[in-house]
């Protein structure tokens, strides 16, 4: 069962058209105000439990409603909410017992819309953090433990060791527009993400049409981009000693840590049937590393053991209104590392070690990133001299959130955001950690014969591919000329060659390039030398080389370069390609190299957009 859960100010609907498995002896119209919107879609795999399904419903909804504090629930049957729909008498029979449930508690005032007809509806969201929310229920569920009401803490501490109150920051840029969306101030809604526009206008990037929301194809240019980023990735990682693995992207739900584990992130998932088999597509990497973990003999001294995977893909069934871009999506590119410690003071150790990294990741992509750092009363309690010192070595200020008890599996993480050309953060690295899961999948090492179950970090070095290459785009619109770093440009060195008798010059300097591992591409097209410099400028070219009579008698070339011009007024230099080679180096110097994916003659370039 799907559910999503809205908190309104108010929602009515009417009922205006039958369908042939409508209601009969409905109420054709009603409304509430101050009430928790109940969408519900009914999926087959709740046939083989109704009541258990409507139970576990019933808990879902009377919790949330104490939690928002309203006493108001419109159930509204909406079965665009899943693509495997259970059968309407069965659907009927479930949003019943629900209704009936939620009447059972005594607290709540209950209405249910009419199931099988076309209708209206209007709807007022409040706009809180928690005013949309959104569940899975999956059969079997059981009588779920009481839960904790949790309260939330926020400060923020500075590098000199400050704790000062969240509300003194709020108008700081970037790390002020992260307090806002983690407290609930409302941050302007803004249009379109910029970077929608620019990921097609590059040629880099588009919607699938053919597929589920979410989904993406990726022209060479993009595609360059995205491996070039994953070659970093991988490059951080084994430079730490991270060992890389391949896991499947499917997990059987009949395992009880999977579905254990899977329940936690419940709305999120892609569930489907194999045979008898109740599956699901992965949401991270765990279950394939945890897997292989469980099965090794560990002992301590190969501890802390760091096993990583870029997981193409992870999918999460996100709202499909919330898919835009490369921001949010339904599949996307994880890199993905799980360490596993010998005690937590070997896990804050390596906490810290994995952290910088994803601050340096941040410089690398020139994304620069702002924090907040989540545990619970106790762990701050217990470590507040080391999160300090964290604090300190990050060297700007981080927001704290306190948690009075566990929610999740983790109980200290931190999470690096980029800002978006509007203001917006875009999640990127984090680490997480985990003092469940070990225990749960039975992954241990062996210490005096005794089997240990071991803290767990989670770590992205700089979160998913995807959502870094839309904070490299929204980075663009703070940029007075934009561009991406020169070991990310599609095309590093443009020649331009002013007429014909010029190609063969140009061609020899761009094998030059590509044997000093730069792409280089020559616009041979038959178009004004004006036209040929503009286009370049239009496609980010960090370097771009005029070549004419001039520059075959001399080897000099008249060289723009993108990084030190401003609008309107382009910086030039001679340079020979000696020099260009030099100066390209210099810029990408430690950074992964790979050829041209288009051809090197951009007349024989095709258009993909």
């Amino acid at each position: 069962m799907r559910l999503l859960l809205i908190h309104s100010d108010h929602i009515e609907y009417e009922a205006r058209k039958k369908t042939p498995v409508a209601e009969e002896d409905i109420v054709s119209k009603d409304a509430l105000d101050e009430a928790l919107a109940v969408f519900c879609a009914v999926e087959s795999v709740d046939e083989e439990d109704i009541d258990g399904v409507a139970d576990a419903a019933v808990r879902e909804i009377a919790e949330t409603a104490a939690t928002l504090d309203t006493d108001a629930v419109m159930l509204y049957p909406y079965a665009h909410l899943s693509s495997d729909l259970s059968s309407p008498k069965a659907a009927v029979e479930a949003l019943k017992k629900i209704e009936a449930g939620l009447i059972g508690t005594g607290s709540l005032t209950v209405k249910r819309a009419p199931f099988g007809w076309y209708k209206s509806f209007t709807l007022a969201c409040k706009g809180h953090p928690l005013s949309e929310l959104s569940r899975t229920i999956t059969p079997g569920a059981g009588e779920a433990p009481p839960k904790k009401e949790v309260t939330r803490e926020f400060f923020v501490l500075t590098p000199e060791g400050e704790r000062r109150a969240y509300s003194e920051f709020l108008d700081q840029g970037g790390f002020g527009a992260l307090i806002k969306k983690e407290v609930g101030i409302g941050l302007p809604a803004g249009g379109e993400p910029l970077h929608v526009d620019l990921m097609r206008a590059k040629e880099l990037v588009d919607y699938e049409p053919l597929s589920d929301v979410g989904q993406h194809r990726w022209m060479p240019r993009g595609k360059l981009i995205r491996d070039l980023l994953a070659d970093y990735v991988l490059g951080l990682v084994l430079d730490y000693g991270g060992m890389p693995v391949e896991t499947p992207v499917m997990y059987d739900l009949g395992d009880a840590a999977i579905n254990e584990h899977a329940g936690k992130f419940g709305e999120r998932q892609y569930r489907f049937k194999s045979g008898n088999r109740d599956m699901m597509l992965r949401f991270a990497a765990c279950f394939g590393m945890f897997s292989i973990m469980k099965d090794m003999y560990v002992s301590p001294a190969t501890l802390p053991l760091k096993m990583y995977e870029l997981s193409t893909y992870s999918f999460r069934h996100e709202q499909k209104g919330e898919c835009i871009g490369l921001k949010r999506l339904r599949a996307f590119t994880m890199p993905d590392m799980h360490t596993l410690c010998r005690d937590m003071e070997q896990t804050l150790a390596c906490f810290e070690e994995q952290m910088l990294i994803g601050w340096q990741s941040g410089r690398d992509l020139e994304t620069p990133l702002v924090a907040v750092f989540r545990c619970t009363r106790e762990f701050y309690e217990a470590h507040e001299d080391w999160i300090r010192h964290l604090v300190a070595v990050s060297g700007q200020p981080v927001l704290i959130e306190v948690l009075s008890d566990r929610v999740h599996y983790w109980v200290a993480k931190v999470d690096l955001a980029a800002i978006d050309g509007q203001g917006r953060p875009i999640e990127n690295p984090t680490v997480q950690i985990d003092v469940e899961s070990a225990e749960r999948f039975d992954i241990k090492y062996h210490s005096d014969g005794n089997g240990v179950h071991p803290p767990i970090l989670h770590f992205s070095p700089t979160g998913s591919i995807e959502r870094v290459i839309c904070a490299l785009l929204e980075g663009t619109a703070q940029q007075a000329v934009p561009m991406l770093p020169t070991w990310l440009s599609p095309s590093q060195v443009r020649l331009v060659p002013v007429a014909d008798r010029h190609l063969a010059f140009a061609e020899e300097v761009c094998r030059t390039l590509t044997q000093a591992n730069i792409r280089a591409d020559i616009d041979d097209r038959e178009e004004s030398v004006n036209r040929k410099i503009r286009e370049a400028g239009m496609d980010w070219v960090p370097y771009v080389a005029v070549v004419g009579d001039r520059e075959m008698e001399s080897g000099s070339m008249a060289v723009t370069i993108r990084r030190q011009s401003l609008p309107k007024k382009p910086y030039k230099e001679d340079l020979s390609p000696a020099d260009l080679i030099a100066r390209v180096r210099e810029e990408t110097a430690g950074k992964p190299f790979r050829p041209l994916y288009t051809p090197r003659k951009l007349s024989r370039k095709p258009r993909f957009i």
